[in-house]
């Protein structure tokens, strides 16, 4: 069964809806005779809603208040980044530090729901945000495509993240598998170019619901006046962001690619996004897609894959499938286990933790394709080794724990800065 979802919630806990015949429009108002309280109905709807695929809501991030209910509403560390959507907005550098952990963080919370991500990115510093989540699911067509429109209070600037590989989730990683060459529906260098299967079904799958939500936000749909649009002071956004962990990095750099170079969306969209951060994401392009993609200057200078210590995803697909290759600027974090396993055993207990630390590297050879699917098992074990002591030093050439999102969160919190929930 396929369904689409475009997810809001204004937290209108005080407004009700008519009891309506059967599954139809919600109509938010005050409450009449006969009238049901909306938090009511939203349990009555939400199944019928859902199996239709026409449920929708918009996430608002709650007040600084009701996140800081003692004490005082901001301090030296909360919200984590004062001024965020301002830093977003005027950024002409990248890789930004503060703008890489602000992705990272958003990368991660992608896995959560729309209000668990609202939340966390107004600790960050979006303060009075909004999330709109579009999802489409086709079991059969192995689409499970989920991406989150983050939009600040002033307008200035929006995120869209796509969510990533959700390892307890069988048909995401089936998609994975689905690695079929497909060619693109408009020319991007050699015509004959190809990409991965799987990452161009999933991205298409939801790219017209994410495409309408960036033309609300950068103010070229007006207002249709039912909570869906939250246009800035200047009427629209100035930067955009496109960032994803794991597969929805390849989702955002293959949508990044394609706002760029499809006409219709470039002139209203593709010129708003300023980077496109991706953490742990695998290869979707054989060569000739790649190297097509390294003479636009945008997506080889402005595409900023992270990869952290030896993260299996970045090789792959590996080259049994097929040739695959890497585009854009790659930043990898090197972790010298030995050495610091070494320093943890004679500083004090105390300071251990400390030493366990690495850093970021531009790398100006990309990560290269497992050369065999034998490189999998290698992954698992190194996984399992790094849960035990005495053989967590040892090297690994390929790690599924070091793909966890939240080893790209520590790398990229900047010193000084505790975490992510600012208290």
């Amino acid at each position: 069964m396929a369904s689409v979802e475009t997810t809001r919630n204004n937290r209108q806990a005080e407004k009700t809806v008519p009891a309506p015949a059967g599954v139809g429009k919600v109509i938010e108002g005050t409450r009449k005779a006969g009238e049901y309280p909306a938090t009511e109905w939203e349990e009555r709807l939400r199944d019928a809603l859902e199996t239709e695929g026409r449920w929708a809501r918009v996430a608002k991030a709650p007040s600084y208040e009701e996140m800081r209910p003692y004490g005082h509403r901001e301090t030296a560390g909360f919200p984590v980044y004062k001024n965020l959507e301002d830093r977003l907005a005027q950024a002409t550098e990248h890789p930004d530090p503060v703008i890489a952990h602000v992705m990272a963080v958003c990368s991660a919370y992608a896995y959560s729901d729309p209000r668990t991500l609202s939340m966390i990115m107004a600790r960050m510093g979006l303060e009075d945000n909004r999330v709109q989540m579009v999802r489409a699911s086709v079991d059969a067509m192995l689409i499970r495509s989920t991406a989150f429109v983050v939009r600040g209070a002033n307008g200035r600037a929006a995120i869209l993240c796509y969510r990533g590989t959700d390892p307890l989730d069988f048909i995401n990683w089936i998609s994975n598998i689905d690695v079929e060459p497909e060619r693109i529906g408009y020319q991007v260098g050699d015509p004959c170019a190809t990409v991965h299967a799987g990452v161009y079904r999933n991205v298409r799958a939801t790219r017209y619901e994410v495409v309408n939500a960036l033309r609300q936000a950068v103010g070229d749909r007006p207002d249709r006046g039912d909570g869906t649009d939250h246009p800035g002071a200047d009427g629209g956004v100035e930067a955009l962001y496109v960032t994803g962990h794991s597969m929805g990095g390849a989702m955002a750099a293959l949508m990044a690619v394609m706002m760029r170079h499809e006409r219709k969306y470039r002139e209203a969209i593709g010129d708003r996004i300023k980077a496109v951060y991706t953490y742990g994401q695998p290869m979707f392009g054989d060569p000739a897609f790649a190297e097509a993609c390294q003479t636009d200057e945008f997506l080889r200078d402005r595409v900023i894959r992270h990869i952290y210590d030896c993260d299996v995803v970045p090789h792959l697909p590996s080259t049994s499938n097929g040739p695959f290759r890497h585009f854009g600027r790659e930043r990898h974090y090197r972790v010298p286990h030995l050495r610091n396993e070494l320093l943890g055993m004679l500083a004090p207990a105390r300071c251990a933790g400390i030493v366990r630390k690495g850093r970021w590297e531009d790398r100006r050879h990309t990560a290269q394709q497992m050369p065999s699917l034998g490189g999998i098992p290698m992954a698992a074990v190194a996984y399992v080794a790094r849960r035990l002591r005495a053989t967590r030093s040892l090297p690994a050439v390929y790690s599924i724990d070091d793909h966890m999102p939240q080893h790209y969160v520590s790398a990229l919190t900047p010193p000084g800065v505790r975490d992510e929930f600012g208290d």
